[in-house]
């Protein structure tokens, strides 16, 4: 399995030979450097991390120094760590991974962070109907009903929905197709939409 790190630019549409159009999410992803390998002998599992997206070193600790010195590559803003990667017994510390692993027409996983929404009623959170609009009834529209019993059981359970937080939650999507990749912009497009906005972390996993 390979990964890349990137962020989401937008969408737009691909025309193919047939003049079909196809609705596309662009990523610019990576360049990624290979910040530390771990083996089964040292860590009890197989895994590569990758760093993405250079930062100051001002605005890096020293620890993280430390790190990104030891692999020879600059401070890096995002660290992921992907297991099962492949060929891993080639690769070293340093080792710049590109689009190029991936291939158009390719299924992928794609990772992202849903948009925030703050916090939110149970009509926009959940999909509640809301209360009727008539016989009296004027301040209770959006409003949850009831959620309990009185003398049994005396609480509300747990799980039960209600107003809260709703979205930046991690989201997968599986079999994503690749539509499109171009390596010398660090470009990859794939079929549909993709989780989160605009400027929005993505992972994307074979």
């Amino acid at each position: 399995m390979s990964g890349i790190i990137g962020r989401k630019l937008g969408m737009t549409r691909v025309f193919d030979g047939t003049g079909r159009d196809t609705p596309v999410t662009v990523i610019e992803a990576g360049p990624c450097y290979v910040t530390q390998i771990k083996t089964d002998e040292t860590d009890g599992y197989t895994a590569v991390q990758l760093g993405f997206e250079e930062k100051k070193e001002k605005h890096t600790k020293k620890p993280e120094m430390g790190h990104f010195k030891r692999a020879g590559v600059k401070p890096l803003r995002i660290l992921k760590e992907f297991r099962n990667f492949d060929n891993v017994e080639e690769l070293k510390l340093g080792d710049e991974i590109k689009v190029d692993v991936f291939n158009e027409g390719e299924l992928v996983k794609v990772t992202g962070w849903s948009k925030g929404k703050g916090f939110q009623g149970v009509v926009k959170r959940h999909g509640f109907g809301g209360g009727p609009k008539t016989h009296g009834q004027s301040d209770r529209w959006r409003a949850p009903g009831s959620i309990g019993q009185a003398s049994f059981p005396s609480r509300v359970f747990k799980g039960l929905k209600m107003a809260g937080r709703t979205g930046n939650e991690r989201v997968t999507i599986r079999n994503k197709r690749i539509v499109k990749v171009l390596p010398e912009k660090n470009i990859i497009m794939v079929e549909g939409g993709v989780p989160g906005p605009r400027k929005g972390l993505v992972i994307i996993q074979k």
